[in-house]
């Protein structure tokens, strides 16, 4: 998968090998619809256009825009999850916040 970024959005860009175009999706925005081109420029410029109509629309109702993300991530763990990650990350001397954030980090695509 591949991505593009434009004003702290992403955008998710796949081919489609039946119109032979790349379609893009903006990560978090599902008001936004999706865009697409023939090549990379094209591309890129309806997904600068997407985000700068999105926002304008935004303006418009009178809506906050989606942000970023908090930075908060909750999750839902068995018991014995929990442990293991406690435990885990005792042993490599972090919190389990630290262990976690650096194993996602490893893992998150962007």
């Amino acid at each position: 998968m591949n991505t593009m970024r434009y004003k702290n959005y992403i955008a998710k860009i796949e081919y489609d090998d039946i119109d032979k175009i790349f379609v893009g999706h903006i990560v978090g925005v599902k008001e936004s619809g999706g865009f697409h081109g023939a090549n990379v420029e094209a591309l890129e410029e309806a997904f600068h256009e997407a985000v700068e109509h999105y926002l304008e629309v935004c303006r418009k109702l009178k809506t906050s825009p989606k942000k970023s993300y908090s930075g908060r991530l909750m999750l839902r763990l068995t018991p014995e999850r929990h442990a293991a990650i406690a435990t885990s990350a005792e042993a490599h001397g972090k919190s389990i916040n630290q262990w976690v954030s650096d194993l996602l980090g490893r893992e998150a695509y962007v």
